[in-house]
């Protein structure tokens, strides 16, 4: 090994000694170590509170819906009891019409919007075609009939309108 005049040695140019490491870089780094060591352990901790914060939201997120729709449930109930007394048919069909008026209501509150495509101009993002149907009283390209309606949740459609369209007088033939 080299040595230089004050008496420090040399690394020589084979590389095969290592230079001393002061003991408080060593200090350092064990502790730097250590940090890292606690910081994984809490970033580990932190997603899986976050990943059992998320399931327990899943779980019980439509619980305040649920208990929306009780009174719906509770009304089907008094409706069928209704019908099955002594002329309660004459009021099943209106006791029904609220009920759905009150489905309505409710999911409306959720967010929950009918699609309106009756007579509007078919929009693929909305609509599913299922049949074109010559006609001459609505234009080509529009919507003639509902077959099942469509549904948007908060601007977000979930379901697109099953609809028959119009392909004008003259023309037939499947979507």
């Amino acid at each position: 090994m080299a040595e230089i005049e004050d008496g420090e040695s040399v690394v020589p140019e084979n590389g095969d000694v290592q230079p001393e490491v002061p003991q408080n870089f060593k200090d350092e780094r064990d502790d730097l170590y250590d940090r890292l060591l606690r910081k994984q352990a809490e970033f580990e901790n932190f997603k899986k509170r976050v990943e059992r914060e998320r399931s327990e939201y899943a779980q019980f997120a439509s619980s305040e819906l649920m208990r929306e729709l009780l009174s719906a449930l509770d009304s089907f109930e008094l409706a069928i009891r209704t019908a099955s007394a002594e002329g309660g048919r004459e009021n099943m069909l209106r006791g029904f019409e609220l009920i759905h008026k009150q489905l309505q209501d409710t999911l409306g509150r959720f967010g929950l919007k009918a699609i309106e495509a009756k007579g509007q101009t078919f929009d693929p993002n909305y609509h599913q075609a299922i049949l074109h149907q010559p006609s001459a009283d609505v234009p080509a390209g529009s919507v003639m009939m509902v077959t099942q309606p469509g549904y948007k949740l908060h601007e977000r459609v979930i379901r697109p309108a099953q609809v028959i369209v119009s392909s004008g007088p003259g023309e037939v033939g499947q979507a």
